[in-house]
C-alpha cells in the first residue's frame, strides 16, 4: 500500500484487497491484536512455525499455505526466522510523553544503530490463511461481502481475577445462559460455512471451562484455527502440556506492570504477577509461544519500556500495548485514560521503539497508529510498503464488523468485546445470517458513512477510528474519533467532507 492514501470513500475491505491482488497477507498480526477482547484488552500475534513444531498439525505439514503456527521455544527445525537483535535490555528508550521526533532525526538515544531487521515490526507471518478458504471465497462472490477472518469468543464469563480495566467486568462463578457445548459446535458448524477464522477462545477466563480442550478439536476438525487468552495463573506443567498435545500455537498474557505491586493492584488479585509470570515460562517451556499485552493508562504510561524490557528477557514473541477503552468495569477508569496528546505521543513512541524491539511489537485498540505511521514514514522519506514495513503497511485500524466480530458467553454478536451493542444471537439466528444481514456491520464496512473529521479523512480507509470509543462517548458508532488530534486539511469542524489530496 503506498503512503498516499487519498481520501477514499468506500468500501475498506475491497479497497486494500484491490491493491494486494493474489499477494494478499496470511495471518495478519493486527488482526490478531484486535480480535483478542476477552478481560478488556487480550490479544494475540502469530508468527507461524514448521511443520516440525510440537504443535503443527501433521496433516497440513506438507501444505505450505496452510502451515500451522509455531513456537519461538520449539525445537530447532520448528524455529521462527527472527532476525537476531542488537538490542540491549535496559536501554533508555523514548518514555511516553516525549517531544515528537523532529523529521530526519536519528534513533532515539538509547537505541542501538544498525540492527538487522527484516521489516518494520518485528517478525511477520505466513502459512494459514485466515478467511482465504474455499467457504470463504465463496461467500465473498456470492455475497460482495469479506468473510470473518478473526473471531474472538468469549467461551465463558467467569473468572479468577478481578482486573481494573476488564471490558467483561467478569467475576469468579457461574454466569447463566453460556452457550453449552453442543451450541458451541453447532455455531462452529455455521460459521465454517462462510469461513476459515481463527478463533480467540478468551473470557473471562477460558481455561475455567472444563470441556474447553473439546471446543479446541472442533475447531482443527472442523478447519479453523483456535488459539487462547488468557491470565496465565492458572497454567501448570499439566495444562502447558495439553496446550501443546491440542495444537494450541500461542497464549496471550495480560502484565500491566513490571513488577508485581502495580501489577497485582490493577488484577486485584495478590499474587498474580508472580503466577503470570511462572505461567509465562512454564508455556515456553512446553514450545507454546506467548505474546504479553499491557493496557495503557495515566498509572503505568511511564513504565511502557519497562514492560517492553521485561517481556524480551521473558524471552517472549510478541508485546502488544493498549490503549484503554472505556467499556465494562474499564469505564471506572475513565479518569485514568490518556488525554488524546499523550495518546498521540506513545503512538510515536511505539513507532520508533519498534523498530529495535526483538518481539513482534505493535500499538492495539489504536486504529489512528495507521496514520502515525505513514506520517512519520513520510517525514523519514520513506513509503510504507510491506517490504519496509510488513503487515503494517497492509491491514488497517478499526476491523469491527469488516473481518473480525465477537461472540458472548450467552451468543450475542458484536462488533468487537468494546461495542456495547448486541447486533444479534447465535441461539435465535445463524452467524451466518447476522454477519451478512446486520444493519450494523454493514455501516461499519463503508467508511463513507463516518461522521465529522473521520469522514472528512485522508487516512480513513487505513484507520476508520475506533468505532467503540466513539460509541461509549457519543453515543453514535459513526461520529469522530473522541481521541485524535489530527485534523484533516481544509477541516472546518462543520459535519462535511472536504477534498484533500492525500498526506
Amino acid at each position: 500500500m503506498a503512503d498516499n492514501v487519498g481520501n477514499a470513500d468506500a468500501r475498506p475491505d475491497l479497497d486494500l484487497d484491490e491493491q494486494l491482488g493474489d499477494d494478499r497477507p496470511t495471518i495478519d498480526e493486527q488482526e490478531m491484536a484486535e480480535a483478542m477482547a476477552g478481560c478488556g484488552q487480550t490479544a494475540i500475534g502469530m508468527p507461524m512455525g514448521a511443520s516440525g513444531s510440537p504443535v503443527a498439525s501433521a496433516s497440513d505439514a506438507g501444505d505450505p499455505s496452510l502451515a500451522v503456527l509455531g513456537a519461538q521455544d520449539a525445537p530447532a527445525e520448528a524455529s521462527l526466522e527472527v532476525p537476531p537483535s542488537s538490542a540491549q535490555p535496559g536501554h533508555p528508550g523514548m518514555p511516553p510523553g516525549h517531544p515528537q521526533v523532529p523529521a530526519g532525526a536519528g534513533m532515539p538515544a538509547g537505541h542501538p544503530a544498525g540492527i538487522d531487521r527484516q521489516r518494520h515490526g518485528g517478525a511477520r507471518s505466513v502459512g494459514f490463511r485466515p478467511g482465504g478458504g474455499e467457504q470463504a471465497l465463496a461467500y465473498e462472490a456470492r455475497t460482495g461481502i469479506k468473510a470473518p477472518r478473526i473471531i474472538a469468543w468469549e467461551i465463558t464469563r467467569s473468572c479468577n481475577l478481578s482486573c481494573a480495566h476488564c471490558r467483561a467486568a467478569a467475576e469468579f462463578g457461574h454466569y447463566a445462559g453460556e452457550l453449552s457445548l453442543d451450541q458451541i459446535k453447532s455455531v462452529i458448524d455455521d460459521i465454517v460455512t462462510i469461513s476459515n477464522p481463527i478463533i480467540i477462545l478468551t473470557g473471562g477466563e477460558p481455561l475455567m471451562r472444563p470441556d474447553i480442550w473439546e471446543i479446541v478439536d472442533y475447531c482443527h476438525e472442523k478447519g479453523a484455527m483456535p488459539v487462547i487468552g488468557t491470565n496465565a495463573t492458572m497454567i501448570t506443567d499439566d495444562i502447558a502440556a495439553t496446550m501443546a498435545e491440542h495444537r494450541i500455537p500461542r497464549i496471550s498474557v495480560s502484565i500491566d506492570f513490571p513488577t508485581a505491586e502495580g501489577h497485582d493492584s490493577f488484577r486485584g488479585e495478590p499474587g498474580c504477577f508472580d503466577q503470570s509470570i511462572e505461567g509465562i515460562k512454564i508455556a515456553k517451556r512446553h514450545g507454546v509461544g506467548v505474546q504479553i499485552n499491557t493496557t495503557v493508562t495515566k498509572l503505568n504510561a511511564d513504565r511502557i519500556d519497562e514492560i517492553h524490557d521485561l517481556a524480551e528477557s521473558l524471552g517472549v514473541d510478541a508485546f502488544h500495548i493498549f490503549m484503554l477503552v472505556p467499556t465494562g468495569r474499564g469505564s471506572d477508569l475513565l479518569e485514568q485514560e490518556l488525554p488524546p496528546e499523550e495518546y498521540e505521543r506513545v503512538l510515536t513512541w511505539a513507532y520508533h521503539r519498534q523498530k529495535t524491539s526483538p518481539l513482534h511489537f505493535k500499538p492495539t485498540d489504536s486504529p489512528h497508529y495507521y496514520r502515525i505511521i505513514r506520517q512519520l514514514a513520510k517525514a523519514e522519506g520513506k513509503k510504507v510498503t510491506r517490504e519496509e514495513y510488513g503487515l503494517d503497511a497492509m491491514t488497517r485500524g478499526c476491523l469491527g464488523g469488516i473481518t473480525f466480530c465477537f461472540i458472548s458467553h450467552t451468543g450475542d454478536i458484536q462488533p468487537c468485546g468494546y461495542f456495547d451493542m448486541q447486533l444479534g444471537n447465535v441461539k435465535e439466528q445463524p452467524f451466518s445470517q447476522i454477519w451478512t444481514e446486520s444493519k450494523v456491520f454493514n455501516e461499519l464496512r463503508d467508511y463513507s458513512l463516518l461522521k465529522g473529521k473521520c469522514g472528512a479523512c485522508e487516512y480513513k480507509a487505513v484507520c476508520g477510528g475506533c468505532r467503540a470509543r466513539a460509541l461509549e462517548l457519543t453515543g453514535d458508532y459513526l461520529e469522530a474519533e473522541p481521541y485524535c488530534v489530527y485534523e484533516p486539511p481544509g477541516w472546518t469542524g462543520e459535519c462535511e467532507e472536504v477534498e484533500t489530496s492525500g498526506d
